[in-house]
């Protein structure tokens, strides 16, 4: 897993996990000493939170650890996949495009950087130069002819 996404999510692990053991808990008392909790809108808002901090932190780690069995050696040296530069041609645009495979949370349209589970992605995954893609989108299918790839391995070595 690259570092900068591991480190971004355990930051974000540790600044949610700091808020539901010490602030909530401050919060929830806090409402509590008011009085009838039935009308009480701090006491419900701050337990609406906590369960979405639980929820949240419970998606955080199962990432964490899912992007920990990613095994590099396992990503293929002549085919499209997770760390692959691919310059397309776009048909439907009349256009060469250049995108980055990204996790999910690197993922930024604007810059080129498409998640492997995105739609394009998931059409580019596996292809080799020369292959041809074919994206469904609301606004119909696209044609992605593969014209270049340089795989992670590559990119790491350079």
């Amino acid at each position: 897993m690259p570092e900068k996404i591991r480190k971004k999510l355990e930051e974000e692990i540790k600044l949610l996990e700091h808020e539901l053991q010490h602030e909530l808990p401050k919060e929830i008392k806090k409402a509590v000493a008011m009085g009838d909790l039935s009308e009480n809108a701090e006491y419900h808002m701050a337990k609406q939170r906590q369960e979405f901090v639980n929820a949240r932190l419970g998606q955080l780690k199962k990432r964490v650890s899912e992007l920990a069995m990613v095994n590099l050696s396992n990503i293929p040296r002549d085919r499209a996949a997770f760390g692959s530069t691919i310059r397309v041609y776009d048909n439907s645009k009349d256009e060469e495009i250049e995108y980055k495979l990204v996790t999910s949370e690197e993922s930024d349209v604007t810059k080129g950087l498409i998640s492997t589970t995105s739609p394009i992605g998931r059409s580019l995954i596996g292809k080799k130069v020369g292959d041809t893609a074919t994206v469904v989108t609301p606004n119909g299918k696209r044609e992605l002819e593969v014209l270049s790839l340089s795989t992670i391995h590559e990119e790491e070595e350079a």
